[in-house]
């Protein structure tokens, strides 16, 4: 536990979307990530906390620095990969740069964009999903929010489709 899980307990619903901005402000002066992570990721269990009623464990938290500095963690059925994802994913979308969660198929995308992206639009990120049947205009607008959950198939296949025009 941070010192900012009890900072964070005590704010407000709004509040606590304006430490998002503040935090995005912080990195535009200063890019380094690791000097915000406590801060996002306590941010993120206390959303979690509010939005889902699931409080992150402490090996889930680690599960989400492991997954911020790269590196693989892996986690059996249950363990909650999809609730350590929001950790990293929030943090690395706070640069300004659209985050993809890559899924193995178009259920757990559209699950996982609409379930635990509510963490993500409560703390004033937008979300988006990218499914098979899309318009190429409306796949442009979805990777155009700070999360996208998309599968590896839509992923590959967009990536050969914009380079061929």
């Amino acid at each position: 536990m941070s010192i900012f899980d009890n900072k964070y307990k005590n704010l407000t619903n709004a509040q606590l979307e304006l430490k998002t901005i503040e935090l995005k402000d912080r990195l535009r002066h200063d890019p380094n990530l690791d000097k915000i992570v406590d801060e996002a990721f306590a941010l993120v269990r206390e959303a979690t906390k509010r939005t889902l009623n699931i409080y992150h464990y402490d090996v889930q938290i680690i599960g989400g620095l492991i997954l911020h500095e790269g590196k693989i963690a892996e986690m059996k059925t249950g363990e909650g990969k999809t609730i350590v994802a929001l950790l990293p994913t929030f943090l690395h979308a706070l640069t300004g740069k659209s985050t993809h969660v890559v899924t193995v198929n178009d259920y757990l995308a559209r699950r996982d964009a609409e379930y635990v992206g509510q963490v993500h639009r409560f703390l004033g990120l937008t979300v988006g999903l990218i499914q098979e049947n899309m318009t190429p205009e409306t796949r442009k607008q979805n990777y155009n929010c700070d999360v996208v959950y998309v599968t590896n198939n839509e992923l590959g296949f967009d990536y050969l489709r914009d380079n061929m025009v």
